[in-house]
C-alpha cells in the first residue's frame, strides 16, 4: 500500500485524557500533562501528547492495514542507514483495547516547519540557500539506500513487492489514470492528452534505461520535516511521515520542494537545491527528461485534487497542459 495515492482520511475523532493516560500507563511514560491535535497532520491522524516523561507524537486509526508497521520499518531502517534524524523509538501498540484501533507513539522532535509564519517572516536569502543545501543532502542520504527492484514494501516479509510490468509502465499508467480522474472535476481536452502523451513518449527511453532504484520518501514537503537554528547554524532536526514511501526513481523526491520554491518565486533557491543534489551526477540529460515527468505526475494529482475540492488555495483558468508546461519547463531549466 506504500505507493498508493490516499485521499481518504481516518481521523482520530474525540480522544479523552483518560484514554491517553491508559496508553501512557501501558508503556510506562509518566503522567499526562497536555494534549492537542497537530496543525500540520493532513490525514487527521496525529496529536501532540506531553507527559512527565517527555513530549510525544501520537498517531492512530491507520488508513490501511500495515500503515504503522511499514512506517516503523522505514524509520528504523533510515535511523540505521543514515545520519538523518527520524522519530526513534517508534512504538506500536496493535491492540485495540484503548481506542478501538492500533496506534503508534514517537518522540516529538524540536524545530519548526519551513512554511511556518515565523520562519517565512524571518528567513533571509542566505538562510534559504543553506536550508536548500540541507534538504538536498538529506534526500541524498535517503537515496543511498539502494535496492535491486522497483516496488513497494511487503509489510509481512519486509521485502519488496515489484510493480507490475515495468517501473515505466507503472508510472505512466498512474499519470494517465489520474489525468482521466481529473476529467470528472475539470475540463481536460484532447489537446491536453496529446501534450501529456508527447511528453511521456519523449521521456520513455530515459525511464527504460534507468535501473538504479532507491528508497523514495514519496512525500518530502515542508509539513514533513522540521528545522532549527543551533550553535552551528540551520539544521534539519527531523523528518517524519513515511506513509507514501516506496522504491523507485530518487529524483521524484525533489518535486514537492521545487514546487514550493517555484510557487514562492524562489527559482534561484530551487536551482541551488537541484544543483547541490545533482552535483555528483553526469546524467543531466536523463535527469531533465525524468524530472519533467515527475513534475507532471505531481501536478496532475494537485490539479485533480484542487478541482475536486470546493475550498482550494488557488484558482487557475489556464488549460491544464499550459499550466503544467510552465512547471515542467521551469524544472528542466534548473538543470541547465
Amino acid at each position: 500500500m506504500t505507493a498508493e495515492i490516499i485521499f481518504a482520511s481516518n481521523k482520530l475523532g474525540i480522544i479523552n485524557d483518560d484514554q491517553l493516560q491508559s496508553m501512557l500507563d501501558k508503556i510506562n511514560l509518566g503522567k499526562i500533562i497536555s494534549s492537542k491535535k497537530t496543525a500540520n497532520g493532513a490525514m487527521g491522524q496525529t496529536m501532540f501528547v506531553s507527559s512527565t516523561e517527555g513530549a510525544f507524537v501520537f498517531k492512530g486509526n491507520p488508513l490501511y492495514t500495515g500503515q504503522l508497521v511499514e512506517e516503523k520499518f522505514f524509520v528504523e531502517e533510515l535511523n540505521r542507514r543514515t545520519n538523518v534524524s527520524v522519530p526513534i523509538p517508534y512504538i506500536i501498540d496493535n491492540s485495540q483495547e484503548i481506542f478501538g484501533w492500533s496506534y503508534s507513539l514517537m518522540p516529538r522532535l524540536q524545530g519548526e516547519h519551513l512554511n511556518s509564519e515565523h520562519l517565512k517572516a524571518n528567513l533571509d536569502l542566505d538562510d534559504k540557500f543553506r536550508i536548500a543545501e540541507l534538504i538536498a543532502k538529506t534526500l541524498s542520504e535517503f537515496h543511498t539506500w539502494k535496492v535491486n527492484e522497483f516496488g513497494e514494501l511487503n509489510t509481512e516479509k519486509f521485502d519488496i513487492i515489484p510493480f507490475k510490468d515495468t517501473y515505466t509502465l507503472w508510472l505512466y499508467n498512474r499519470i494517465m489514470f489520474w489525468l482521466e480522474d481529473a476529467k470528472k472535476y475539470s475540463k481536460i481536452t484532447s489537446n491536453d492528452f496529446d501534450w501529456v502523451e508527447t511528453l511521456l513518449d519523449d521521456s520513455k527511453e530515459a525511464f527504460d534505461d534507468f535501473s538504479s532504484p532507491t528508497f523514495v520518501m514519496g512525500d518530502f514537503k515542508p509539513g514533513n520535516f522540521l528545522i532549527y537554528s543551533g550553535d552551528s547554524g540551520w539544521e534539519i532536526s527531523g523528518v517524519f511521515d513515511f506513509t507514501n514511501s516506496y522504491f523507485a526513481d530518487p529524483i521524484s523526491d525533489l518535486i514537492k520542494m521545487i514546487t514550493f520554491n517555484l510557487d514562492n518565486n524562489e527559482s534561484e533557491i530551487a536551482k541551488h537545491l537541484v544543483n547541490v543534489y545533482c552535483s555528483k551526477s553526469e546524467e543531466k540529460e536523463d535527469f531533465k527528461k525524468r524530472i519533467k515527468v515527475h513534475m507532471l505526475h505531481q501536478r496532475v494529482l494537485d490539479w485533480g485534487c484542487a478541482k475536486a475540492i470546493t475550498m482550494v488555495t488557488w484558482d487557475n483558468e489556464l488549460p491544464f497542459s499550459q499550466w503544467v508546461e510552465a512547471y515542467t519547463d521551469s524544472v528542466a531549466s534548473l538543470l541547465e
